[in-house]
């Protein structure tokens, strides 16, 4: 019995380190080449930033443009900031929703060119131009309209717009109605000379006619916008003068029209108006005519209104309306409109005040003279 104790306690104390060093091999840490959990560990991490991508990515896409092109075969194709497509071809846009407004080169709807259509379905709204030309080439944007009632706003959230050039290399600038245009350069704003080009590759310069130069474009006062033309940020009185293009793309150089840059420098805002009659006293039958005269900016209109004895028994006057561009030194240009009141033969119920209103978008001015017998 002693015997087989002895034995038993024998054979514990052999056994025992196995198992006491088996355990403290698995404390250690596990060599880098045999952990294969970890580097899972390390993949699983990132998923937070992931689902922020997919969030950032879902948000972007709602407010993506909801303008988009039909391709071949009914494809569809979200539209870049600009499009380059060889005249001649025929495209069309559609633009998600139910109450749609379009904006397109305005000369379409100036000659009612019969290649654009407009169509607005229960989804969306379609805008189709077939033979197109180079003078097609400018932005087409489109947006949604927000009603109640009979007012309606633009949604700034849901509107798409893109720059189509329609290349013609017959026709390197946008064709025009004229040939010869005049650009006011105003000192409080930038002055855009609008020779855009059909093929955005094209080099552009800028030329003086006299004395024959190129006009330097330095990138900071005087730049080029591909789809705008050159642009003087500052303009200044040395800017005066005519001025055209020249455009390069794979073959002979092409010149746009001429353009006149007219300096201004006359005061914004409500007419600055004056009024005379050519006699303050007439006789009867006698002849006379009222003048009401504005100075202001070339580029501004200015509407006129007449308040005079007889109006309202409809006595009959003759009234016309015109205006010229004149210089007033230095260089500067402003622009005389002239409203004229003509009454041929005088009479008694004439007599009185006679009342001119010259309006334009800061405002208007009132003045008055009188006439009598």
């Amino acid at each position: 019995m002693r015997l087989w104790v002895l034995l038993s306690l024998l054979l514990l104390q052999d056994a025992l380190p196995h198992v006491i060093g088996q355990s403290a091999k698995n404390k250690h840490p596990k060599e880098p080449g045999e952990n294969k959990i970890r580097p899972v560990n390390k993949k699983v991490k990132p998923k937070g930033p992931k689902m922020k991508e997919r969030e950032s990515a879902d948000s972007s896409s709602k407010s993506q443009s909801i303008l988009m092109q039909v391709m071949d075969k009914g494809r569809f194709q979200k539209l870049a900031a600009t499009l380059s497509l060889s005249a001649g071809q025929s495209i069309e846009l559609r633009c998600k929703g139910s109450n749609v407004t379009w904006s397109y080169p305005s000369y379409l709807d100036t000659f009612k060119d019969s290649r654009l259509s407009l169509k607005q379905l229960d989804r969306y709204s379609q805008l189709i131009l077939t033979n197109s030309t180079a003078a097609d080439t400018g932005e087409y944007s489109c947006w949604l309209q927000q009603c109640n009632g009979n007012k309606c706003r633009k949604d700034e959230t849901k509107t798409g717009s893109t720059y189509i050039f329609f290349t013609d290399k017959e026709e390197l600038f946008v064709p025009t109605p004229s040939y010869f245009e005049i650009v006011y350069l105003n000192p409080d704003k930038p002055a855009v000379i609008p020779c855009r080009v059909t093929t955005p590759s094209a080099k552009v310069t800028l030329h003086r006619e006299f004395p024959a130069e190129e006009i330097e474009t330095d990138g900071i006062n005087i730049i080029y916008d591909v789809k705008k033309g050159f642009v003087y940020q500052h303009p200044t009185s040395d800017h005066k003068g005519i001025v055209y293009c020249k455009a390069e793309s794979q073959g002979a150089p092409q010149i746009s029209i001429k353009y006149h840059l007219l300096y201004v420098e006359v005061p914004k805002g409500p007419p600055s108006t004056t009024i005379v009659a050519s006699s303050n006293r007439a006789e009867v039958r006698d002849g006379i005519h009222v003048i009401c005269t504005v100075l202001g900016e070339p580029d501004v209109d200015v509407n006129f209104s007449w308040q005079y004895p007889g109006q309202e028994s409809e006595r009959p006057v003759i009234i016309q309306n015109f205006w010229r561009l004149i210089n007033r030194g230095t260089g500067h240009t402003t622009r005389i409109s002239k409203s004229v009141l003509v009454i041929e033969d005088f009479e008694a119920s004439d007599a009185g005040n006679y009342i001119c209103i010259a309006q334009n978008l800061q405002g208007e001015t009132t003045v008055a003279t009188e006439a009598s017998l």
